[in-house]
């Protein structure tokens, strides 16, 4: 796990991603965003962690994509506006996901945060998920769950994500690691979309999630 001198926080923090720093291709940025750190600043201090493991959805003829047809409900609407901003929303009825807005104005696309790392605020972590003795690997393994570690609630809907509150961090991979990209996770209905190599995580990662069978069958992105 990473570690992080608290005299060295504050300045490492500081250094969060600026809104020119989305003006990347939703493909390009998503790859970009594996090893950056993404942070939730609370009431009762920092959660966060390093990115693992995303999955880009690119729009309107993207048959995973919420926008898919094109159609902005009260729902996606973030998703139709700048790129670098918060889309969060619900699964199931019981848990948020978090989202990075990645399209330009009007071109609704957005990259799904589905793992973290985590390094700051473990203990808060685990209150947050009723699990006192969970390993530290297992915290945020999966979009649902990372946001109930981090307290991400629809409340953050739409923040811009160079604020104070929820915020990305520019950070190098470790020596040695590599992207590796695979089939996005639980969207049969996509139909041949499926099957669109448009998840990218770290390969061999602990806090990657999903079937180990398909973080094995991969290619390097």
């Amino acid at each position: 796990m990473v570690t992080v001198r608290p005299t060295s926080l504050e300045t490492f923090l500081a250094k969060r991603f600026a809104p020119e720093d989305f003006h990347r291709p939703t493909l390009t940025l998503a790859r970009r965003l594996l090893g950056c750190w993404l942070i939730h600043r609370t009431a009762t201090g920092l959660c966060g962690g390093r990115i693992v493991e995303v999955e880009a959805y690119l729009g309107p003829h993207d048959r995973g994509s919420h926008s898919y047809g094109g159609r902005m409900t009260e729902r996606n609407r973030a998703m139709f506006g700048p790129k670098g901003h918060a889309y969060i929303y619900l699964i199931y009825g019981m848990y948020w996901c978090f989202n990075v807005v990645s399209g330009p104005i009007g071109k609704p696309q957005a990259i799904l945060v589905r793992a973290l790392e985590p390094v700051l605020g473990l203990d808060q972590m685990r209150e947050n998920l009723g699990a006192a003795h969970a390993s530290a690997h297992s915290l945020c393994r999966g979009p649902g769950k990372l946001c109930r570690a981090l307290g991400i609630t629809g409340e953050l809907y739409g923040e811009p994500l160079w604020g104070d509150r929820l915020f990305l961090v520019p950070a190098c991979r470790k020596r040695g690691e590599e992207i590796a990209a695979s089939a996005r996770i639980n969207i049969a209905y996509a139909g041949p979309d499926a099957t669109k190599p448009w998840r990218f995580f770290i390969r061999g990662n602990p806090c990657v999630s999903g079937p180990a069978s398909l973080n094995r069958q991969n290619r390097l992105a």
